[in-house]
């Protein structure tokens, strides 16, 4: 007990009362050796302090400038931001959240003027947990200022997942053409075509000395769709008649520029996401996220080997999704193998196999992975089966994965061991029931009797 007293009387720390005596300095006339003549109001300060809290301000007190000895230094910054940028200095805390809006965003350009990068940091950060519809606008134009790429990355994103809800905000008539233009181009900004064109349209009436020739170009016209850029767009005759023409015979393509939703690592698959299984036998099994109650005869969706209606599975997402992995679950109660391959479409007329296992066996789960796309529509296609003459799938997810590996063709290159049982590998022959041991991982508890998988040689 006597140590413990002793340990913690051993060192003095009276860091709140140093904190509170710099505080009590901020706007102070004690020791006050320069002051700052803001918007006709002078702000007294502390060379010393602001020197050791700036670069900007060391350069600009000590630095060998006329200001290193003037009495009064005239500064251009708005008062409220300048009085803001002194309780940091003096304190280093400010309290975003009793701040408005637009003083907050206001602060990023004087964190940025003044050298103060941590702090334009954390209001950045700040500001990355309080987008809104009414004012990612706002927050993207001054991001992309400042070159701030978290936070620019966080507005897009938000506009990706809110895309026509933002449409329809007055904001988004503040956005400057750079950041629409970026916001247009991107693959993930996610609505109509045509509320798009409505939204470009409604943001170029407010920004009428704009030349908006390169934001139609970001515009996805063929995607409108016949109909109404005949009906809707020609007659507003805002548009060049070739790039019209262009567009209507673009629309008959089978490679359109479809734009997709994107969500991370989140099963897409599900009632959840508005998906379902629309062919195959029991499809309602296939999206139910149960992938242990399955037997020989329930718990599974099925095709079977024809050439009529049910040979192939189908399964239509709820909305145009960003994919680039898929999880499949195949019945592996016993040791069935199958090969199988699977397309993708966005439109159900088109379809592309992004994986081809139809020449190799596989069994139990499948971790497939290709490159990026939008996705509506997903099919699979048994086509063979080595015990009964149907293609049982048990489980489908699909997302968009973060980490992808490095991939040959539709092969995924391993760089850990793969023959394991966590990754649904088995010994499908040996002369021992305890096969597993081959592969579970175990180096250490073994001997001659026990725990061990060998073959028999005859000669």
């Amino acid at each position: 007990m006597n140590n413990m007293k002793a340990e913690s009387m051993d060192k003095v720390d009276l860091t709140n009362r140093l904190l509170a005596d710099m505080a009590s300095l901020c706007l102070s006339e004690s020791y006050a050796d320069v002051e700052f003549l803001v918007e006709q109001q002078k702000l007294p300060a502390h060379r010393v302090v602001l020197a050791v809290r700036s670069e900007y301000f060391r350069a600009l007190l000590y630095g060998g400038m006329s200001e290193s000895t003037q009495r009064q230094i005239q500064l251009d910054v708005r008062l409220d931001l300048f009085k803001l940028l002194l309780e940091y200095i003096y304190t280093g805390n400010l309290l975003l959240t009793t701040m408005k809006e637009d003083v907050v965003i206001n602060m990023l350009g004087t964190a940025d003027h003044y050298g103060f990068h941590d702090l334009q940091l954390a209001i950045s950060k700040y500001l990355t947990q309080s987008l809104t519809l009414k004012n990612v606008c706002v927050v993207l134009d001054a991001a992309l200022l400042y070159n701030l790429k978290d936070l620019t990355e966080a507005c897009l994103s938000f506009m990706d997942g809110n895309a026509s809800d933002l449409l329809q905000e007055e904001s988004f008539n503040l956005l400057s053409q750079e950041s629409l233009e970026m916001v247009l181009q991107r693959d993930t900004f996610y609505a109509p075509e045509g509320e798009i064109f409505q939204g470009v349209l409604k943001w170029s009436r407010s920004n009428n000395a704009v030349d908006i020739e390169s934001l139609w170009d970001a515009v996805r016209l063929p995607l409108i769709g016949i109909n109404d850029l005949l009906e809707v767009v020609r007659p507003l005759e805002i548009l060049d008649l070739n790039k019209l023409l262009d567009a209507i015979s673009q629309t008959r393509s089978k490679i359109l520029p479809y734009r997709s939703h994107l969500i991370l690592e989140k099963n897409v698959a599900t009632a959840e996401y508005s998906a379902r299984c629309t062919e195959g036998v029991d499809c309602s099994n296939l999206l139910n996220g149960d992938v242990i109650n399955y037997t020989e005869d329930t718990g599974y969706t099925y095709h079977t080997i024809s050439e009529g209606k049910d040979n192939a599975i189908v399964v239509e997402l709820g909305a145009m999704y960003n994919i680039n992995h898929i999880r499949l679950l195949l019945w592996d109660k016993d040791h069935h193998a199958y090969s199988y391959f699977i397309e993708v479409s966005a439109d159900k007329l088109n379809w592309e196999r992004v994986i081809d296992y139809s020449q190799y066996h596989c069994r139990s789960w499948q971790y497939l992975y290709f490159a990026a796309r939008p996705v509506r529509f997903i099919k699979i296609v048994g086509t063979y089966s080595n015990t009964v003459e149907n293609y049982r799938f048990v489980s489908l997810e699909a997302m968009h994965a973060i980490d992808v590996p490095k991939l040959i063709g539709h092969f995924v290159s391993p760089v850990d061991n793969v023959a394991t049982i966590p990754m649904h590998a088995c010994v499908m022959k040996d002369c021992k029931i305890t096969c597993n041991t081959l592969i579970d991982g175990n180096f250490l508890d073994y001997d001659e009797a026990s725990q061990q998988c060998y073959l028999q040689i005859l000669c």
